[in-house]
């Protein structure tokens, strides 16, 4: 392997003649300028706070973190608890996203814009070379409408101007039904959630990336056709749905190959413990595609059954994640399992201080592999791997408009012949912007 620095096109150089794109990066202009001189926060600006009253569990990409327990509820109680004050500049900024909103009209109730930006710089300094590039990591638009009081509908694609052709994917285009609280349906292209981080939206992420055990055992290629149910009846939270496992395109896939069906319990402690939230969760994931060749899966890991229990704490000033899960391979595949643990502490309402400890292990040759910036410099699997975080994050409105950095150590042993060994640091800093 060719030791050096990989470089990517820089950002700005991507944007050349891209007119059509133009105007959703008004918005970041905006908000740039705001960064300079950015007024204080209301409670509803800070990391955990909400706009609103969201409905759990809803099937929008609004609510995703709902489902996984991740909502923006990161806060001191005594903030949370503030009196509401005159609307922010941030809040003046993403109302221009809310195109139609009247609760008096029958048929349509709102009509939103809905995206996110998201941008990376990344280093890794490894005994096996080292990687060193700017990255959009995501770019999305679409929009979500509210109809009849009870139908979602939303559609949302995915962008990369860095790549020769700017639109890549449809990632979200579904229809949904939520009556009450206690169930929703969706049909339609949507996330297929589970895992402690699979389950949390990437707008919400403590941490710039994924942890590893949810790299190895998660679809990182989430959206797939689906018909899912979800709800929350009370402290019960469940999720049952099935979808397709088909050949990977940019829309639907190819829905022939096979499925695969994924169901979700939990019970949250909350009240019990008086702390914001106390989520526990049970995962399950059967895979029954036509064959075993992993090649013909939708954006599919070739793992048989997948399992994972899943803890969320939120204390207010502190709070700690966990999983443990595992999968089972077909095929050629090999089985893994491992554990994660993400304790964090709420400095201010707009600083929060995040360390991770992940462990992924196979008995198998060729099994585990590297997260994705440590990819860049081997790329080839493992048996064993463990890696150490440490970040902060700065956030200017919430969720919503955030700066992350962090830096980790991972180590990557294998078995066979050390070919795919791996050891190094990396530091990784970006900026998260979702309306």
């Amino acid at each position: 392997m060719q030791k050096g620095i990989r470089t990517v096109t820089p950002i700005h150089s991507t944007f050349t003649g891209a007119r059509t794109l133009q105007g959703s990066f008004r918005l970041t202009a905006a908000l740039a300028l705001t960064v300079l001189g950015a007024a204080p926060l209301s409670a509803a600006d800070a990391p955990g706070a909400t706009a609103g009253e969201e409905k759990p569990l809803s099937a929008s990409a609004e609510a995703e973190a709902e489902l996984a327990g991740t909502a923006e509820s990161t806060l001191p109680p005594e903030a949370a608890a503030a009196p509401e004050k005159q609307k922010s500049i941030y809040d003046k900024i993403w109302g221009y996203t809310k195109w139609y909103q009247n609760d008096d009209n029958k048929v349509i109730q709102r009509f939103d814009f809905v995206g996110r930006f998201q941008a990376d710089y990344a280093y890794v300094g490894a005994d096996e070379g080292y990687y060193n590039a700017w990255n959009i990591r995501r770019f999305r638009l679409g929009a979500e409408a509210q109809f009849f009081q009870d139908w979602i509908v939303h559609v949302e694609v995915d962008l990369d101007p860095q790549e020769g052709q700017t639109y890549q994917s449809l990632t979200d285009a579904y229809i949904a039904w939520a009556p009450s609280r206690n169930y929703e349906f969706t049909i339609g292209k949507q996330s297929a959630a589970f895992t402690m981080d699979g389950q949390t939206s990437s707008k919400r992420l403590l941490t710039l990336e994924r942890n590893n055990l949810a790299n190895n055992i998660w679809f990182t290629e989430e959206y797939a056709p689906g018909f899912t149910i979800t709800g929350e009846p009370g402290q019960w939270v469940y999720q049952a749905g099935i979808f397709s496992s088909g050949a990977s395109d940019s829309e639907f896939g190819n829905v022939s190959g096979g499925v695969f069906g994924l169901g979700t319990v939990g019970y949250n402690f909350d009240e019990a413990l008086g702390v914001k939230e106390a989520l526990l969760r049970f995962n399950y994931v059967y895979n029954a595609p036509e064959n075993t060749d992993s090649s013909s899966l939708f954006a599919n890991r070739p793992l048989e059954q997948i399992a994972s229990l899943n803890f969320s704490l939120d204390a207010g000033a502190w709070g700690v994640r966990t999983d443990l899960g595992g999968g089972l391979g077909y095929g050629t595949a090999g089985d893994l399992w491992g554990a994660m643990l993400m304790p964090y502490y709420n400095l201010s309402d707009h600083f929060q201080v995040v360390t991770r400890y992940t462990y992924v292990s196979s008995p198998d040759d060729n099994t585990v592999r590297l997260n994705r910036y440590e990819n860049q410099v081997v790329s080839g699997r493992g048996n064993n791997y463990q890696e150490w975080y440490l970040g902060l994050n700065w956030y200017l409105y919430g969720q919503k408009l955030k700066f992350q950095t962090g830096v980790d150590y991972a180590h990557m042993q294998d078995k066979n012949g050390g070919v795919n060994t791996y050891n190094g640091w990396g530091w990784t800093t970006g900026f998260r912007i979702s309306w």
